[in-house]
């Protein structure tokens, strides 16, 4: 298991499709649900989305943003537009309802011919077609991907996800049984594509742990560590396994993820113990100590609150479920 897998396996969309309608200039979409991490990709046509901070972002057809919440936000025709806003929050449209394809009060037209063309091509009247998944990320897993990422991040067309895009444009013209579940995996394959694309693009700032996955000796550490998290590990033994000295692997690792392999280690386990600490089925403490590899429950008590500045029993009775942080680059 490498470590962007791991922080990314909790974030699933389950019937998660907000929006597939095609608008007609001049709109106004403003998103208030606080989803963690909202996508948006525009099938054709173009509008910008305006975060609650910072500059605008552009998209055009086949191009897709994520959003960090809480914050809010708005989809419109132009920056400074003067449409009355349609709030896209409590009042959208659900499974239930059979609403898996629009928001309520979105305009959704019958036939999408302007809009609808592969990405990047001719946007005729302007009418543009949007697709927007909003995920719930929950635990300290996961929060550890938001806080690698910034209030809106964007990727052009191709890449990696330039072949989701077109399976996505397909999907959503049809209406055929088990729609949810097949847009449902498309989300989750294009956040994933979405993700890799930001993280590599040239110029760009990725987080320590997503370079250093590359690292031929680092990245056989990592993906070790995530594996077995609760093993015996020393910088030594974790040496043997990748083949080097143990001086060579804590010097390299310390260079290229920015802290000691068994510093690394210890943040995530505690990271993996919260998890299992605020789980409904969450064993006793003593149980989760053993789970991320601690015999004694006292050093993993100690090891917890010097990591999380409360005890292991004081987060659990919690349920700490704490907002996401700044924009940070663990």
């Amino acid at each position: 298991m490498d470590a962007f897998s791991d922080l990314i396996r909790g974030v699933r969309a389950h019937g998660s499709l907000f929006g597939s309608s095609t608008l007609t200039p001049p709109w106004a979409l403003d998103f208030v649900d606080g989803a963690p991490l909202t996508l948006c990709t525009v099938l054709g046509g173009d509008g910008w989305i305006v975060p609650e901070q910072g500059p605008a972002a552009r998209l055009r057809a086949g191009q897709t943003a994520v959003v960090r919440g809480p914050e809010t936000f708005t989809f419109v025709d132009e920056v400074g537009t003067s449409a009355e806003p349609i709030a896209c929050g409590e009042f959208c449209a659900t499974p239930e309802l059979g609403g898996t394809r629009h928001r309520l009060g979105w305009h959704d037209a019958d036939v999408v011919s302007d809009a609808g063309d592969a990405p990047g091509g001719s946007t005729g009247s302007r009418a543009t077609t949007l697709i927007v998944g909003a995920y719930p990320v929950r635990g300290e897993i996961s929060r550890r991907l938001l806080d690698a990422l910034p209030p809106v991040l964007r990727v052009g067309t191709g890449g990696t996800s330039g072949a989701v895009v077109e399976h996505l444009a397909a999907e959503v013209a049809i209406d055929a049984p088990g729609q949810q579940v097949v847009l449902d995996r498309l989300l989750d394959w294009m956040l994933v594509c979405t993700l890799r694309d930001w993280f590599d693009r040239p110029g760009g700032e990725p987080p320590r742990w997503w370079a250093a996955q590359r690292d031929p000796v680092v990245g056989d550490a990592l993906r070790l560590l995530h594996a077995e998290p609760a093993a015996p590990w020393t910088v030594g033994s974790l040496a043997d396994r990748t083949g080097v000295s143990r001086s060579t692997l804590a010097k390299r690792f310390a260079d290229q993820v920015g802290e000691p392999p068994l510093t690394y280690l210890t943040r995530w386990r505690m990271t993996l113990a919260a998890d299992l600490l605020t789980d409904r089925e969450a064993a006793t403490v003593a149980q989760v100590a053993r789970a991320v590899g601690y015999t004694d429950a006292f050093a993993f008590s100690a090891a917890f609150k010097r990591t999380r500045g409360v005890s292991p029993s004081v987060w659990a009775a919690r349920g700490l479920d704490p907002v996401p942080t700044g924009a940070g680059r663990p």
